[in-house]
């Protein structure tokens, strides 16, 4: 199955039961309060494969009110036994919840089961950021006729959002026409949980987008910023791909990829003595603690310099 297939399409193979319908349901509520395709995927996504736990061959699933703590236990132990990563584990136990959560209020339960799931912890990666040079160097080159790009101006705009204004790629992809204010160079971006939030557009960004928006032939009623090839909404996956084209092609490094662009867009603004709660409202982080990983990178990155430039180091 496809990682984009609508929900219809996803659960179409399941027969009709109790479950299946509660699922589709919470997805069709989740749509209507507009959280991010991504996160509406990964909804997806999670609920197929707890569904797919849960339809034994020749028997119906069970129904939501007869799931309990413990069969939702032995569903998290198959992701032990698979050695699935700490924090996909965690994401689809809070997918679970929310779906429970629902299903309480529309009375298919009478408690949510999966509160009481014990979450495995998260180690706290630091994260991979560019240099500023590299960053600056990426952004200048791209676009260039030498790499013989089908859409250059729209890929020169995609790479001075996602640095210039620390977006997700899902954010990116979810820009409409009416997002952009050009003359006051702000943004409104649709975050995570559908929260919105106004982002300020640098003065070379906003140049990038003028110039790709003269170019852009939009399909019939699309209203997207970022078209594909046939004038439609561009896919996070393919910005992925994007960015790992000119990654390769221009730093020799495949593994950049588009979230690595906010990474270094706060670890530069931080470096630079940005506010780290400024830095906090500028990323649509709900907490601090969110932000403060960028401090790690910040502690890391004067490390390598004394050890590099003092004699006694």
């Amino acid at each position: 199955m496809s990682i984009s297939a609508s929900p219809s399409e996803r659960f179409a193979k399941f027969p009709a039961s109790a479950l299946r319908d509660a699922i589709l349901g919470f997805l069709d509520q989740r749509a209507l309060l507009s959280p991010s395709s991504h996160t509406l995927r990964n909804y997806s996504i999670d609920l197929e494969q707890f569904l797919q736990f849960f339809s034994p061959p020749g028997a119906a699933p069970p129904a939501p009110a007869t799931l309990g703590v413990n069969e939702l236990r032995e569903w998290m132990t198959a992701f032990y036994d698979r050695n699935l990563a700490a924090p996909s584990i965690r994401r689809k136990v809070s997918s679970l919840r929310s779906f429970f959560h629902h299903c309480r209020t529309h009375g298919l339960c009478d408690k949510n089961p999966a509160k009481y799931l014990r979450l495995p912890k998260a180690p706290k990666k630091v994260p991979q950021v560019l240099e500023p040079e590299a960053a600056i160097f990426l952004l200048d080159n791209i676009g260039k006729p030498d790499l013989k790009r089908p859409f250059p101006k729209r890929d020169r705009a995609i790479f001075e959002v996602l640095y210039g204004s620390g977006l997700r790629v899902s954010e990116l992809t979810g820009l409409n026409i009416e997002d952009l204010d050009l003359q006051e160079r702000w943004l409104r971006v649709r975050g995570k949980g559908g929260k919105e939030r106004a982002t300020p557009l640098g003065q070379t960004g906003c140049a990038a987008l003028e110039t790709y928006l003269a170019t852009r032939v939009p399909a019939a009623e699309e209203t997207a910023v970022f078209l594909n090839y046939q004038g439609k909404r561009i896919t996070t996956r393919a910005v992925h791909q994007i960015t790992r084209f000119y990654a390769t092609m221009l730093l020799g490094d495949p593994s950049v990829h588009p979230h690595e662009l906010r990474h270094s867009f706060a670890t530069h603004l931080l470096n630079a003595g940005a506010d780290l709660r400024a830095i906090q409202e500028l990323l649509g982080h709900a907490q601090l603690s969110t932000t403060q990983i960028y401090t790690k990178v910040a502690i890391e990155d004067l490390e390598r310099v004394y050890q590099n430039a003092h004699p006694k180091a």
